[in-house]
């Protein structure tokens, strides 16, 4: 069965359309204020974008670099510098007459007194040719005899006019020619006879055998240059250590000052150490100048020939500022250094240093004492340049 409606309920009543048409309106406002609401977001985030750029950009042009404030305290800073370690008193021990080793009575690290022997030297040839020179003299010794004889005798026929002046003159003179030769042939016997008694190599002072070349039954050539030593005797109760001290240090160098030694082989003991003397002088070819200190070696710690630190202590100049040394820049015109202000500029200071301490230098003129020294700067900063400054580690300032 179908359904009737009729046309009274198809139509639409006055407040209906107005409904519907407010409705319609506010759709439309509110997807309008949609749209404008997502345009400004859109147009603040490409505004917001383009700031950040901007602003990237123009810091990528400005580099960041550390800076330090130079120190100004007063301080004692060490010099260190290598040093020889030598003996109070050294000796090598030659042969002073040819001859083959019988043996050796003292070897390396033996300690030996003033005069003891340290080897036997076996001489046939000296030994024949003393022989020989006892013999020269017997006969020099027997002409000497006859020739005074001689010439007593003479003297006395000279008194009862039987010879005459002139073969009594001859008869005396030849004594004292016959003396004469005798007398060179004693001394030829006395030096045959010391050099025998070189034989026997002796030590010349109290002290350790620190080096023995002498084997049994080598031959030794006397007088020979580039012989080895048979024997070297140390005297170690004392040590004496020579140092280089660069010009630059030696107004602060003087005698009495004390040292610290450190060597390798005793790691974190110190050993002291008195300046006693220098050269005086200042070597052409290094630039520095010989000093000697002496330090007592009563327990043997130190040996000679080995190789020594030597720390001398040296005051701060005065009114001198130390910087890192990896602030100083070498310019055409000399050493300089870059300064920022607060407002990040870069200024180039020419410095002088007064020493170079390694990891720092002392800067005598040219910096104050407020002043924003640029650690590492870049190779191509100029004055003029703008920066962003921050403070460097404090390891950049540590003490040397």
């Amino acid at each position: 069965m179908s359904e009737h409606f009729s046309p009274d309920e198809f139509r639409t009543t006055p407040d209906a359309h107005r409904r519907e048409t407010r409705r319609l309106r506010r759709i439309g406002i509110g997807a309008g204020v949609l749209a404008l609401a997502v345009a400004a977001i859109g147009i603040g985030t490409r505004t917001l974008s383009d700031r950040h750029l901007a602003d990237e950009t123009a810091g990528a042009g400005v580099p960041t670099v550390n800076y330090v404030l130079p120190d100004t305290k007063a301080q004692t800073s060490n010099l260190a510098l290598p040093g020889q370690v030598q003996a109070w008193n050294s000796a090598a021990i030659y042969a002073r007459t040819n001859g083959y080793v019988r043996r050796w009575l003292a070897d390396i690290g033996d300690r030996v007194g003033a005069g003891q022997a340290l080897a036997v030297l076996d001489a046939p040839d000296l030994d024949q040719q003393l022989a020989q020179a006892r013999a020269d003299y017997q006969t020099t010794l027997a002409q000497q005899s006859l020739a005074g004889t001689t010439a007593r005798r003479w003297a006395t026929l000279l008194r009862s006019d039987a010879v005459s002046q002139q073969e009594a003159d001859e008869k005396a003179g030849d004594f004292k020619a016959k003396s004469a030769v005798a007398n060179a042939s004693l001394a030829n016997v006395r030096r045959l006879q010391a050099l025998q008694g070189f034989t026997q190599l002796r030590a010349p002072f109290a002290g350790t055998v620190t080096s023995r070349s002498a084997q049994i039954g080598a031959l030794v050539v006397s007088g020979n240059s580039a012989a080895t030593p048979l024997f070297t005797v140390s005297d170690m109760h004392r040590i004496r250590i020579y140092v280089r001290v660069p010009q630059n240090y030696l107004g602060q160098i003087h005698k009495g000052m004390h040292g610290t030694l450190s060597l390798p082989e005793y790691p974190g003991r110190a050993f002291d150490a008195v300046l006693v003397r220098s050269a005086g002088a200042v070597d052409n070819t290094s630039g520095a100048m010989l000093v000697e200190l002496q330090s007592d070696n009563g327990d043997g710690a130190l040996k000679p020939g080995a190789f020594a630190q030597v720390s001398l202590p040296l005051a701060g100049a005065s009114g001198a500022m130390r910087i890192p040394s990896s602030a100083l820049i070498f310019a055409g015109n000399g050493t300089t250094v870059a300064v920022v202000d607060t407002q990040g500029r870069v200024t180039m200071k020419p410095v002088t240093i007064a020493r170079d301490l390694g990891r720092l230098l002392e800067i005598a003129t040219g910096l104050n004492a407020t002043d924003h020294v640029i650690d590492t700067p870049p190779d191509a900063i100029q004055t003029g340049d703008v920066v962003h400054a921050v403070p460097a580690p404090k390891s950049a300032n540590a003490k040397a």
